[in-house]
């Protein structure tokens, strides 16, 4: 048979249990199977028949069965599930010649948190979750909504629980965008705290709260603006550099001398949100000029096929790209 025949695939499931979680509420999530494959998908009993195209077919059929196994394991199906055994999805060419494919041999990535596991969904968090276990210190640079942040912020919790590090220290530039701290109610910490909350909110996921706040309040976890970096010497330390692209070139210098024994660091940013003062040169992007020749340190891009907030995200930054291209 050639590709782009219409054939029917007939799948079966022994547990119907399974089956009932794998199709989820009202079908939907072999509804979103079709959506993205093209083909029709049919219960009958405890087996599922798939309509369509042969390579649309065959699509469904290895992303059903990966979903299936999930449920076997007793892990849950999500949306999220389905987007990311799709994005995961080897390319026909990379199977053939097992490239890219040699780079994430040794079976599924995932981090381990106090409240859930958490599993890259494209080859570029794969490829970064890697890199952020098998380096000191590891950039990460790419547009919004990549995970670039959530997932070293897992690392590091991970970390933490099986005690490779002591402590988790978060920090930000506080530097305003388009908007005026002065001019904001209360101390210095309730202005700088708003800047801060995205490295709340993630932390907020990984570890449940009465923990969080006995941590934070012994020190082992920290969150703060950047400038409180200075004069510290960071040693069995996972620290974290968020929206480094606000770093100045001597603020990132002060940053990535911090690094003590034990250590690791994770710097990350997007190279086109940029909000110091006009005339200021962005430290991110003298970091990656200077130091992008050095082995021991991850350079981990992104871009907006990596997106996994709102579909329209990934469109959104894709047509900022074209605009600034052309």
């Amino acid at each position: 048979m050639t590709t782009g025949t219409l054939t029917e695939a007939i799948l079966e499931f022994p547990d119907n249990r399974l089956l009932i979680d794998l199709c989820g509420e009202f079908d939907r999530n072999l509804t979103d199977i079709e959506t993205r494959t093209g083909v029709q998908i049919l219960r009958r009993g405890n087996q599922l028949a798939i309509h369509g195209p042969e390579e649309a077919q065959a699509a469904a059929r290895e992303v059903l069965g990966a979903l299936y196994q999930r449920l076997e394991q007793g892990r849950s199906v999500g949306r999220a599930d389905i987007d990311r055994e799709f994005r995961l999805a080897p390319e026909p060419e990379e199977e053939a010649s097992g490239g890219q494919l040699e780079m994430f041999e040794g079976g599924k990535v995932e981090i381990k948190t106090r409240k859930k596991l958490i599993e890259p969904r494209t080859d570029a968090q794969k490829a970064y979750v890697r890199s952020l276990y098998q380096h000191e210190m590891c950039f990460g640079i790419g547009p919004a909504g990549t995970g670039k942040t959530y997932l070293a912020v897992a690392v590091g919790v991970n970390m933490l629980i099986t005690g490779a590090v002591d402590k988790i220290i978060l920090c930000r530039p506080a530097v305003e965008a388009g908007e005026r701290l002065g001019f904001l109610p209360g101390t210095q910490e309730e202005k700088v705290d708003p800047y801060m909350q995205p490295l709340y909110d993630a932390l907020n996921d990984f570890l449940p709260g009465k923990q969080l706040a006995k941590m934070r309040e012994e020190k082992t976890v920290e969150i703060a603006p950047l400038a409180f970096m200075r004069g510290r010497t960071l040693s069995n330390a996972f620290v974290v550099l968020d929206e480094a692209q606000n770093a100045t070139t001597m603020q990132m210098k002060m940053f990535l001398t911090r690094l003590g024994e034990g250590s690791r660091m994770v710097i990350t940013g997007d190279r086109t949100q940029v909000d110091l003062p006009r005339g200021v040169p962005s430290g991110l992007q003298d970091a990656e000029r200077l130091l992008s020749a050095i082995d021991k340190i991850g350079f981990n891009y992104f871009s907006a096929k990596d997106v996994v907030r709102h579909p329209l995200v990934a469109a959104i930054i894709e047509a900022y790209e074209q605009d600034v291209a052309g």
